[in-house]
């Protein structure tokens, strides 16, 4: 089930991991920002060279170990104990951060370029132990979680130390500020990576070769063998391609381009690093822990967008006088300035939605005994992207181009991969779009979609039909491609045909037992196909007949059957229900992934028996999916509210033998005011008896009870005086609710006596009626203009679980004893009730029973 990602941070399998790569990203970054920083304001000038090439140079020294290294850095990630490797690693990063600030104090480029390179060394072997580990320590729904927040940690780290490595670098004292912060947070990372849990090795007896380049064919050519690996890992490679291009010609593009300092330069990483930690934490989230490439073409369609827009951003920049370069301040302060704000941020939030499925899908489809070296693999393909990045966009500035015409190359470039995308993963961008929306417009809900992992390969999907966009709601949420048995009739509503043009479709007729035939054929070819058994769109909102086709289907498939309940739909305008229930342009609504069932049949029954046993068994699963997923553990005051939302504040819902209506508005408000009354003289939680006839105020008093926490006890007063009285003994209740108007026409007068006299007290609803003032009357309809606020202030136990009500037997053997229920048991039965039997709001139920037996 998903969680919310944050709370992996809270555990022990991934807080030691999170924060020993957050602490080397951001010593790597605020070294090499320091550096880019120093090269391009400071040494490039002093000796005379082109600051735009040696940027681009040390770009491409940091990442060329990955190319050199990454496959024995796999091999031996297999190899050990991936935990163990990880404080080696972080403490030769101590030794480098030690040599760089020496580096740094010397002022001395050729030094600082010799450590970069063993950094990026360092990262080489950190990488595949960073990613490898994951599977390891998380489960599979957690992967996505563990990636966003990777992604989201380790481009917050590069923000922090950008900022600072651009801050600092150039200020007085600086340097040993710098060089004293890098060594300690190396220092800190190294005591991090003793919390890491130890893993197995992978591959005990793995042979790591010194030859280098033919392990790294070897493991490319692993991956370039397994299509699903090798296209996340090209996928991966080009989103640093764009990604090391940005970064790398930042300080350019401020200084050239748009005239500004390296204040500007921090701005533009900062909002760049931002936006990947807000698009990968906005990916988990859109996922809900689900590992499938839904939002990839989002992101690359995304990118492509704002980079164009960027460059024509850039083409109306101010640049400052000559001379002066623009600060921060200076530069938001130009009205032009916040449209390039704005694209960057944007290509780096639709970079973020890119990056985190693919990571996540290369680590879940990788075999264990391999995922370090395909990983390792991933790190040869995009150092050898990024090298392409930094030598072409070498080649691009020597012939004249400018910044923003590199970037709209990259953009014109990844035109081509987001089409390429579209067309390995058809329907994904209309899904993830229509997914969106959905979200959006109805709050979709999402519930159990493990149930679907669990039903294997191939399965039989079952669903209740409540409106056209039914078979939408199922294809948006689900990862992969459904088949959709649709009725004929329907198949030819335009609106379902733009919508399941996404989708394959099966017009049939479920009348027909012919045309199921195709539909077994398409099951036991390994298709996940959906049918509605009910064959037609409710038109009362409950389960219409229930046809035995599907049956037939799991039947002659032995494919698993997984139902699906759907629930908000019928209140859409695209429901059948207009005039029979609320309508609402926007209802939320849910999506519940219920367990996969097995039918099993005895062999001995065949024909039309069969059929007839199936075709129960199928109506059985609906009625007690229906059931299953009703939510029934809630108070019955909470039912109340629910259903006032449901149906309208204004819907009738009460009336007695006198034609008196109320409606929900007026009995949540009656029941707020009279409660207010009655929990002045009793206590939460107290038994208080109510002598009621079946009137709308038994009712309002009943409610009202519930609303401040009181437990009413249903007095039978047909069984007599003694019965009641030692009923009210039993149940310990000290105060009962009745009407003189009832205790006179009724001839319990002397039955109030009895009760008086065995130490009850008895409490008037007129008398009440009239201690209420219009002050009263009118904190109640307020109150009841936000009842679920109210509620929620005036009863503080509100556990399902808890008395409901106490009912009494007759006492025909002996004294009468007190049964209560909770709130879920009376809940539940009328949840079971209103799986199999067809009843709405337009019905009315009439009660023919006293009110303490209709429970």
């Amino acid at each position: 089930m998903y969680k919310s990602q944050f709370s992996l941070l809270t555990s022990r399998r991934f807080l030691p991991l999170f924060v020993t790569q957050f602490f080397g990203a951001f010593n790597d970054n605020i070294f090499k920002n320091a550096l880019v920083i120093l090269i391009t304001y400071v040494a490039a000038e002093r000796a005379g060279l082109n600051a735009q090439l040696m940027v681009t140079a040390a770009a491409g020294i940091f990442i060329f170990p990955f190319f050199l290294f990454s496959a024995t850095a796999g091999k031996l990630a297999d190899k050990y104990d991936k935990s163990r490797l990880i404080r080696w690693i972080k403490l030769v990063e101590i030794v480098l951060m030690t040599c760089a600030a020496i580096g740094f104090y010397l002022k001395s480029v050729a030094v600082l370029m010799i450590v970069l390179f063993l950094m990026g060394t360092q990262s080489t072997f950190f990488g595949p132990l960073k990613y490898g580990i994951l599977p390891d320590q998380l489960s599979e729904n957690e992967l996505i979680s563990g990636n966003a927040l990777v992604e989201a940690g380790t481009f917050l780290s590069i923000l922090i130390g950008t900022i600072l490595g651009g801050l600092l670098i150039l200020a007085e004292g600086g340097v040993g500020i710098i060089s004293a912060m890098v060594i300690s947070v190396a220092a800190a990372g190294w005591v991090a990576s003793f919390f890491i849990p130890p893993t197995k090795p992978a591959v005990p007896d793995l042979t790591v070769s010194p030859n280098v380049l033919r392990d790294t064919w070897e493991i490319v050519r692993h991956t370039a063998e397994r299509r699903t690996l090798f296209l996340c890992i090209l996928g991966i490679s080009w989103f640093w391609l764009i990604g090391a291009t940005f970064l790398a010609q930042f300080p350019t593009l401020c200084k050239d381009v748009i005239g500004a300092n390296q204040e500007v330069v921090t701005l533009f990483l900062t909002l760049f690093s931002v936006g990947i930690a807000l698009g990968s934490l906005l990916c988990n989230r859109l996922l809900k822990g689900e590992i499938h490439a839904t939002f990839v073409p989002f992101g690359a369609v995304g990118m492509t967008l704002f980079i164009v827009d960027l460059f024509f951003a850039t083409r109306h920049t101010l640049a400052a006088s000559p001379g002066q370069l623009l600060g921060a301040a200076a530069f938001l302060a130009q009205p032009a300035s916040w449209r390039i704000v704005a694209d960057l941020l944007l290509v780096s939030v639709s970079g973020g939605l890119y990056i985190v499925p693919l990571y996540a899908m290369l680590q879940h489809h990788s075999e264990a005994s391999h995922r370090a070296r395909n990983i390792a693999s991933n790190n040869v393909m995009n150092s050898l992207f990024m090298v392409v990045s930094a030598v072409g966009t070498a080649m691009m500035l020597e012939l004249g181009f400018s910044v923003p015409q590199v970037f709209l190359v990259i953009a014109i470039l990844n035109t081509m991969v987001a089409l390429y995308i579209c067309q390995l993963l058809p329907g994904a961008l209309a899904k993830g779009m229509i997914a969106w929306l959905l979200d959006l417009f109805f709050r979709v809900e999402v519930i159990g979609l493990n149930n679907y992992h669990k039903a294997g390969d191939r399965m039989l999907i079952v669903s209740n039909h409540l409106s056209f966009i039914d078979a939408v709601l199922i294809a948006a949420y689900v990862p992969d491609q459904l088949t959709f048995a649709v009725n004929t009739h329907i198949a030819r509503h335009r609106f379902i045909k733009f919508f399941l043009s996404l989708a394959k479709t099966f017009p049939v007729d479920p009348t027909n037992p012919l045309a199921m035939r195709s539909l077994i054929s398409c099951v036991r070819q390994g298709e996940k196909l959906v049918i509605f058994p009910e064959g037609r769109i409710t038109v009362t909102g409950s389960l219409m007949k229930v046809y035995e086709g599907p049956g037939m289907i799991a039947d002659k498939t032995g494919a698993p059957i997984l139902p699906v309940r759907l629930e908000g739909a019928q209140y859409t305008p695209f429901s059948r229900l207009r005039g029979k229930v609320r309508i609402r342009l926007f209802p939320k609504i849910t999506v519940r992934f219920l367990e996969p069932r097995t039918f099993e049949v005895p062999p001995d029954l065949v024909s039309r028996k069969r059929r007839q046993f199936v075709g129960n068994k199928l109506y059985d699963l609906m009625t007690d999916m229906v059931f299953e997923s009703s939510n029934y553990r809630l108070t019955l005051f909470q039912a109340l509210l629910n259903s006032k939302k449901t149906h309208g504040g204004g819907h009738k819902v009460l009336e007695d033998v006198e034609r008196k209506r109320l409606t929900y508005n007026r009995v949540v408000a009656s029941s707020f005011i009279l409660g207010k009354e009655i929990a002045r003289t009793t206590e939460p939680g107290e038994h208080v008896g109510i002598l009621l006839p079946n009137m709308t105020v038994t009712a309002v008093t009943f409610f009202a009870l519930h609303a401040f926490g009181r437990v009413p006890a249903m007095l039978n007063f047909s069984t007599g005086i003694r019965n009641v009285v030692l009923g009210c003994r039993t149940a310990e209740i000290r105060t009962v609710y009745t009407s003189h108007r009832f205790i006179k026409m009724a001839n319990l007068s002397t039955m109030a006596d009895a009760l008086v006299e065995a130490g009850v007290k008895l409490a008037f609803l007129e008398d009440h009626s009239k201690n209420i003032s219009g002050l009263k009357k009118i904190m109640g309809l307020l109150a009841s203009r936000i009842p679920q606020i109210y509620y929620w202030i005036v009863n503080k136990s509100r556990d399902p679980e808890s008395p409901g009500v106490i009912l009494f037997t007759s006492g025909t053997e002996g004294a009468p004893k007190g049964v209560v229920l909770s709130h879920s048991n009376i809940q539940a039965n009328r949840n079971q009730v209103a799986s199999c039997i067809d009843f709405g709001p337009t019905d009315t139920v009439f009660n023919a029973l006293p009110m303490f037996h209709s429970f």
